[in-house]
């Protein structure tokens, strides 16, 4: 009789992954070129107004930036090694890593939560001027999804802890959940050095 291993609750499959669902490709694709024309305008003027927006860039704290880069990044890891796990059909894996992206990636709304307080706090607004209106509608387009992310997350590690793990069904949403978190984090890797690192920071 073949023992079994405990992390692998169906030994017999194979390790091929089921196709994301194509909705979420036609999302990704749409949502890439929305920012896509969001980030030409911001570069347009920024231009125009190279002094005011390098100044403005000045005032945003480069280390809550930096540190949320690098908890979305690992947070986006996680995710990859979870689904990796499903697609190996080791949910036992997978029910430990979603949780850890999950606390991972709360730590980016901590942090933006005190970067916003404290820009409000200090008089600062999308009204400012310019480069501050893009700023705030970027990272808050990008926060709305974000939360979404979030959500995503929440149902998904909800999931992966039913009996239905097994079916393709759930391999399409943990693939098509993941795509969408890769997604998050790869706006905010172009958001970071568009709007932290383009001034020049003492």
């Amino acid at each position: 009789m073949q023992e079994l291993d405990g992390e692998n609750e169906y030994p017999e499959a194979g390790a091929e992954s089921a196709p994301a669902l194509p909705s979420i490709w036609y999302f990704v694709v749409a949502d890439c070129i929305g920012f896509g024309i969001f980030f030409f305008v911001f570069m347009s003027e920024r231009l125009s107004q190279a002094a005011l927006f390098d100044k403005s860039s000045r005032q945003l704290d480069v280390r809550l930036g930096l540190s949320n880069t690098l908890i979305l990044i690992t947070s986006s890891w996680l995710v990859a090694l979870a689904t990796q796990a499903t697609r190996q059909r080791n949910f036992q894996r997978a029910r430990r890593l979603l949780p850890m992206a999950l606390l991972v990636a709360s730590g980016f709304a901590i942090l933006k939560g005190i970067e916003y307080g404290t820009k409000i706090s200090h008089g600062i607004s999308p009204l400012t001027n310019p480069y501050f209106m893009f700023y705030f509608v970027l990272t808050g387009v990008h926060f709305l999804h974000y939360l979404v992310g979030m959500v995503v997350l929440t149902v998904l590690t909800i999931k992966v802890r039913g009996a239905e793990v097994g079916g393709i069904s759930f391999q399409m949403w943990m693939e098509s959940g993941g795509i969408y978190w890769h997604l998050v984090d790869l706006l905010w890797v172009f958001l970071f050095p568009m709007l932290y690192l383009l001034g020049t920071h003492s």
